[in-house]
């Protein structure tokens, strides 16, 4: 499926009409917090903590979630753009219908999290902890993805493309039907099984062979 294909499948965040002059920024999040309808951009919610947060009809830029735990977080129509990310812990979040555009997310725990209608395009997701997620209908373009854990995940939909994955453990989740060529897929933790179906090239299907005990002999 090409890129454009794709990205017609995956369902766009719906935003008010004229967000961007709703600019401002927040400087805390508290437990049950409940945000609509804003364009948020230059500041820092670094280090917070907050119990069922909900995002809808948002849009982040530039801002600086570093090391935020939002507990039973809900994102729903959002787009992040030039933010950080990095060792939030997002764990069991809730993500629909949501972008992430240059972004920073290295070390963040989407562990558990449902993913739904996602695009993800030239982040740095170095370190992450993304195993047991369920993602359908996503597309990941450009995105570093190494010594990532995608363990016993559900990927359903879900095409890559020009992405490094390289390290990471991806055991337990099926890549069938993947096409998986223009993407770094070196020292990737697998079982036989969580292979089958997919689509590499000649290089990496001499060095997944591997996974199968074939000698190749030239």
């Amino acid at each position: 499926m090409s890129n454009k294909q794709a990205l017609s499948r995956i369902v766009k965040p719906k935003f008010i009409r004229g967000i961007e002059d709703t600019c401002t920024r927040i400087t805390g999040i508290k437990d049950e917090s409940s945000i609509r309808d804003i364009y948020i951009s230059d500041c820092k919610i670094d280090r917070q903590a907050a119990y069922q947060v909900s995002f809808e009809g948002v849009v982040f830029n530039k801002v600086d979630f570093n090391g935020v735990k939002f507990n039973s977080l809900e994102l729903t129509d959002v787009r992040l753009e030039n933010c950080d990310l990095s060792n939030a812990n997002f764990t069991g979040a809730i993500i629909h219908r949501t972008e992430f555009i240059d972004c920073k997310l290295m070390g963040i725990n989407l562990s558990d999290a449902t993913l739904q209608n996602i695009y993800m395009k030239n982040c740095n997701v170095r370190f992450a902890l993304m195993s047991f997620i369920h993602m359908k209908n996503a597309m990941l373009l450009d995105c570093i993805f190494e010594n990532s854990n995608f363990q016993d995940s559900s990927l359903n939909k879900v095409e890559i493309e020009k992405c490094n994955f390289r390290l990471s453990q991806m055991s337990g989740t099926s890549l069938s039907g993947m096409d998986l060529t223009d993407s770094n897929i070196e020292g990737l933790g697998l079982r036989p099984e969580d292979i089958r179906g997919a689509i590499v090239s000649p290089v990496q299907a001499v060095d997944l062979s591997k996974l199968l005990g074939l000698v190749i002999k030239v």
